[in-house]
């Protein structure tokens, strides 16, 4: 397990992660549909995570979402980067009930996001604008380019668990051990 800790005016974070998990998770941040993505993607990428935040939530939720992104992104960036040995590309379609979301992505170490995930409103107290912060932030920080798609679905709780499942899986499978690339670029470096 690598940690990091992050600590400003509006939140207080620390994120334990190991990439070699078997999706064990510890979540404690404030935002209660947040803490079950995060559960979520654990579970299906088969990272390890203890993610715990103390938040300006009285507010509202948008900072402790973007900041766990932050953290959490520079956290995988720093237990991936340099990539060797791993697939390098991943990509996933999950179904949730009506929902299907797509998810591909790239260990570029070069950030990029195309969020197509439709969904406006509340889940509950959560507002479902900040998903895409958070993917913003994450995707920033891990240096991935990903592109997140919803392909159907009306149920926004499932659009949104949808979207988190597929990148968990998409970003498993790119980090899937491969001896025989080596380092998956012809540049010989990414």
């Amino acid at each position: 397990m690598i940690s990091k800790s992050r600590k400003t005016k509006e939140t207080d974070i620390t994120v334990s992660l190991s990439i070699n998990g078997t999706g064990k998770s510890k979540i404690d941040t404030g935002v209660g549909f947040l803490d079950h993505m995060l559960e979520s993607f654990s579970k299906h990428s088969l990272i390890d995570l203890d993610i715990s935040c103390k938040g300006d939530t009285h507010i509202d939720d948008h900072h402790s979402v973007e900041d766990i992104g932050i953290v959490l992104g520079s956290l995988l960036a720093q237990a991936i980067y340099p990539v060797e040995n791993m697939e390098r590309f991943g990509s996933a379609n999950i179904v949730m009930d009506e929902a299907c979301v797509s998810c591909d992505l790239d260990l570029s170490n070069r950030p990029y996001l195309i969020y197509e995930v439709n969904v406006a409103g509340k889940v509950g107290q959560f507002d479902t604008e900040l998903v895409e912060e958070f993917f913003k932030a994450f995707v920033s920080n891990a240096r991935i380019s990903a592109h997140l798609v919803t392909l159907r679905g009306k149920n926004k709780h499932h659009i949104i668990e949808a979207a988190f499942k597929s990148f968990a899986v998409a970003l498993r499978r790119a980090m899937q051990k491969n001896e025989r690339v080596g380092i998956p670029s012809t540049k010989d470096v990414l």
